[in-house]
């Protein structure tokens, strides 16, 4: 989600879009980077070629045996080839006053993956749930083009300022879209044709800042929230304004943290007077007095030492420190040995070679906050690992030192509240403009999508906004049955054991409900989360699910078993509901003794939990304190843990409510 670090990066990026606006003025013949070495462009349809050149200018299109010539117009230049099958790799020549020479071109299956973090996440952030996958990995038919963050809000962009093709082997995948690769890895085995992906999302972005401004005439307070950004004055001022927020706020910070002052950091240091604290935790818990307790702005250090043998300090070593809000500065033995600003990378730092010594080794962290809950993430490794496996040191290494326990704990500075800033590529239209438009004269083959945690909270809007988003990507792209397959939210936060409300379950139903747009698939993924992590480590599954929503929707596979079993009718049976699922291959199928998550209520809404009996495609459920029920819920909550419901593909059913009327 959004680093308060990211105003820095703000300016440059106006000033990137600036050089773009007057780049192709000063072109002869150019290209789009979309279209440059060893780019993936769609197989069995209309091809289109496009740059721009000086006016008038006479320019010749070179492309797989195959020539047009056309003549630029307005300052650019397009042709259109017939559709060709699967194949290359070809070479793309474009001659003008002179000449453009693109090789290594395939045609297959071109993707574009869009959203928000949970699509962004790279695997070399989840290298370590998939050992060696990396190293070992060269599929040169799977290839990425990911555009880093971008934002625009006048109107489209025409072309990317960055970004470049790379295939998938070892020395470019640890950038690659996990949650894509693993899409396109499923593809690749399944159709034997190359698979292109598009990789445009961004963390922490909400489904309005997707959606052309002409699709958002309905929505007028996301128009009047664009309007001043039109203007580059106001744009700069807000980078401005942020930023010196931003800066005053650590500033502040770090000239009343006592820590810094009297270099807590170093190696030896009297820490007689400080008090226990249990890691993972979290300082509001455990704190003794009330003012502690009440802590959230601001700084403090924890300390831990740790004996190690000779042997033990000689080995490599990584040091594991789960995830910690917000943010931190590591250090061992007095060295800092690395540090993150904000709560949701898994801190894996290596030590260096030599720093650790027989004897004590002290580790101390200072931890900023300002999101009101400091601490540690539970349920997370935090270790010192040391030595090497087979999948190379740090991950599981040939012995691990628990850091769990007991660490000692001092308030350094508390701070007031950072002043909220404005993430320019979260407003409205503005990724549509930067991040999707640049492709927009590319046939495709579809689009996977993962996003909705910034929108939980909304979901009756989400539900409009997403069937909108969905219509005006086709229409852009004057594909309008382009199939659209998207990531049902994952498990999150603390299971619950009783029926109630749920944000998450609300924004899923809205997910549920959108399949009621053709050529649309949907992966379930409420087995796949982490309960104390936005970004779980397990890609491959929703990957694979998404690729198995393509294939069906896609590419004609119609009696594939593609997704988890969803509620398609509930029918009353006196005291009961009987309820009809579709998607179900041979039968539903619950694992375990009885149903999990399964809950009904009368009129009044008030929900208890049910039993059910499965009859092939359907289920009974039923209450005893309910004799006329109404509403039926599954798996509501914001973390199903345990739901249950699966489909004899193995595919979990989506969660749902619905009444007797539907």
């Amino acid at each position: 989600m959004r680093n308060p670090r990211a105003v820095y990066s703000q300016l440059l990026l106006l000033v990137c879009l600036s050089l773009l606006s007057i780049s192709h003025a000063l072109a002869d013949v150019t290209l789009p980077r979309l279209l440059s070495d060893g780019a993936i462009l769609q197989r069995d349809m209309p091809l289109t070629i496009w740059g721009w050149a000086d006016e008038g200018e006479a320019v010749t299109v070179s492309f797989a045996g195959k020539e047009k010539s056309t003549q630029a117009v307005g300052g650019k230049w397009q042709v259109t080839f017939p559709a060709r099958k699967a194949g290359g790799p070809f070479e793309l020549v474009v001659t003008g006053k002179s000449q453009l020479k693109r090789s290594n071109i395939l045609l297959g299956d071109l993707w574009v993956a869009a959203g928000q973090s949970n699509m962004e996440l790279p695997l070399r952030r989840v290298k370590y749930q998939y050992p060696g996958l990396i190293e070992s990995t060269r599929q040169p038919d799977i290839r990425e083009f990911n555009v880093p963050v971008v934002y625009a809000f006048k109107g489209p962009l025409s072309d990317y300022t960055q970004g470049d093709w790379k295939t998938a082997t070892p020395e470019n995948l640890e950038n690659f879209s996990a949650v894509g690769f693993f899409f396109a890895q499923k593809l690749l085995a399944e159709n034997k044709v190359p698979v292109g992906i598009i990789t445009i999302p961004v963390g922490g972005s909400p489904a309005e800042a997707w959606v052309s401004e002409s699709a958002l005439q309905k929505y007028p307070q996301y128009l009047e929230k664009l309007q001043p950004f039109k203007n580059d004055a106001h744009v700069q001022a807000t980078i401005a304004k942020d930023k010196a927020n931003s800066d005053k706020w650590y500033a502040d910070l770090g000239a009343a943290d006592i820590g810094l002052k009297n270099n807590w950091s170093q190696e030896k240091l009297d820490t007689s007077t400080w008090k226990t604290v249990q890691v993972p935790g979290f300082l509001k818990e455990q704190a003794d007095n009330k003012k502690e307790r009440e802590f959230t702005n601001g700084a403090f250090w924890v300390r831990k030492t740790i004996e190690l043998t000779q042997t033990q300090a000689a080995k490599k070593a990584v040091l594991w420190l789960g995830c910690i809000v917000d943010g931190d500065q590591v250090f061992v033995n007095g060295q800092s040995i690395g540090q993150t600003g904000y709560q949701y990378p898994p801190r894996i730092y290596a030590v260096p070679a030599g720093l650790l010594k027989a004897g004590k080794n002290s580790i101390a962290i200072r931890v900023t906050s300002y999101s009101a809950n400091a601490g540690f993430v539970k349920d997370k490794r935090y270790a010192l690992m040391l030595g090497e496996s087979k999948f190379g040191a740090g991950y599981s290494g040939d012995e691990e030192i628990s850091l769990r326990g007991e660490w000692q704990y001092k308030i350094a500075a508390e701070a007031g509240a950072m002043q909220p800033g404005t993430t320019l590529h979260y407003l409205p239209s503005s990724l549509f403009n930067a991040k999707l438009a640049p492709a927009l004269p590319l046939k495709i083959k579809g689009v996977i999508w993962y996003q909705g945690e910034s929108n939980v909270g909304r979901a009756a809007e989400y539900k409009q906004l997403m069937a909108d988003l969905i219509g005006d990507w086709r229409t852009q792209f004057q594909q309008p049955d382009l199939p659209f397959v998207y990531a049902q939210l994952a498990n999150f936060l603390p299971a619950v054991s009783q029926p109630g409300e749920s944000g998450w379950a609300e924004l899923r139903e809205a997910q549920r409900q959108t399949l009621v747009i053709k050529n649309t698939a949907m992966a379930v993924a409420i087995d796949a989360g982490e309960w104390n992590d936005i970004h779980p480590l397990d890609k491959q599954t929703v990957g694979e699910r998404l690729a198995l929503g393509a294939l069906k929707v896609a590419y004609g596979k119609k009696s594939l078993v593609a997704s988890g079993s969803s509620l398609k009718k509930v029918k009353v049976k006196g005291s009961k509901l009987e309820l009809v699922f579709g998607d179900v291959g041979k039968g539903l199928e619950v694992r375990g003794s009885e149903l999990a998550h399964i809950a009904l209520a009368g009129a009044d809404k008030k929900f208890v939990w049910a039993k059910a009996q499965v009859k092939g495609n359907k289920l009974v459920v039923w209450a005893d304190s309910i004799l006329e029920p109404k509403w039926v819920r599954y798996a509501w909550a914001d973390n199903p843990a345990g739901a249950n419901l699966y489909n004899s593909a193995g595919l979990p059913a989506s969660p749902f409510e619905a009444s007797v009327s539907q």
